[in-house]
């Protein structure tokens, strides 16, 4: 037995040289990836500035993370969570339609191609540069960042549904119209039990992303929490960057829960 695994071995192509090449390259990318790296060694100061990131991530300010103002953690997260939300929803409903004339099974191709790459194109530009542009247009403020979040919407959520609908099980269709339903049967009874479940997930999913993004947002003075956070940074104020942060991670908990379970929820149908 031994000895006919030894001659099937022997008869087997052997590879260790192009896994040996693929090792070689990795290796080198690493070192070339590497030279453009400066290290820097880190003085006494930049110590004592990382002891005191820590101790004020540790020991928020708990007037400002209580604080029930409008310059407050809950109103901050408050407004962060809606230009998310809102922004979830308008990039959603342009989305709809844009997916479905990008979808090969239902228009012709020279379409889908074109509204194809129309979308790509929103996707490859990134939210940080939707928002420094819309801020000249709008001028800061929420306003900015929900134009932001609903064009950065519309890039990926009209890909995933496209995906959804070029997945349809066209054979219900086919018994619906053999049963003689009519347009509207057919939409509301084939189309729509296949559709909904995975365009809630997605929309579910991209307000996940969108609620981390518009914090990043703000950084560049499109609203929400973002912009006190990058000021209490600059001002080494670490108990409210502490605050800030605890605020975020408690909100982004509490809503990574929500989601799930209804995801789980309409994935089980």
């Amino acid at each position: 037995m031994n000895k006919a695994i030894a001659q099937t071995y022997a008869k087997a192509p052997k590879s260790w040289y192009s896994k040996l090449l693929v090792a070689l390259l990795a290796a080198v990318l690493i070192a070339w990836s590497s030279s453009t790296l400066q290290g820097t060694t880190a003085g006494g100061d930049g110590w004592e500035i990382a002891k005191r990131i820590v101790s004020g991530i540790f020991h928020p300010d708990k007037t400002l993370l209580f604080d029930l103002s409008k310059s407050g953690v809950a109103y901050l997260l408050l407004e962060t969570m809606c230009i998310a939300f809102l922004g979830t929803i308008v990039g959603a409903v342009f989305s709809i339609p844009l997916s479905f004339l990008s979808a090969t099974n239902l228009v012709p191709k020279p379409i889908a191609i074109v509204i194809h790459a129309f979308i790509m194109a929103i996707r490859t530009i990134p939210a940080f540069v939707y928002g420094l542009m819309f801020i000249r247009v709008t001028g800061p403020g929420a306003f900015a960042g929900l134009m932001t979040m609903s064009v950065c919407s519309i890039g990926m959520v009209s890909k995933m549904f496209t995906e959804c609908i070029e997945g349809l099980d066209k054979r219900i269709l086919e018994s619906l119209d053999a049963a003689g339903c009519n347009t509207f049967q057919k939409i509301r009874y084939g189309i729509l039990p296949q559709l909904f479940p995975d365009f809630m997930s997605t929309i579910i999913y991209r307000f996940d992303m969108n609620l981390r993004d518009a914090t990043v947002l703000g950084l560049v003075g499109a609203g929400g929490i973002g912009a006190p956070l990058i000021f209490a940074m600059s001002s080494y104020r670490w108990n409210e960057v502490g605050a800030i942060l605890a605020g975020l991670i408690v909100l982004i908990f509490i809503i990574e829960i929500i989601s799930t379970k209804i995801r789980v929820k309409l994935a089980r149908g």
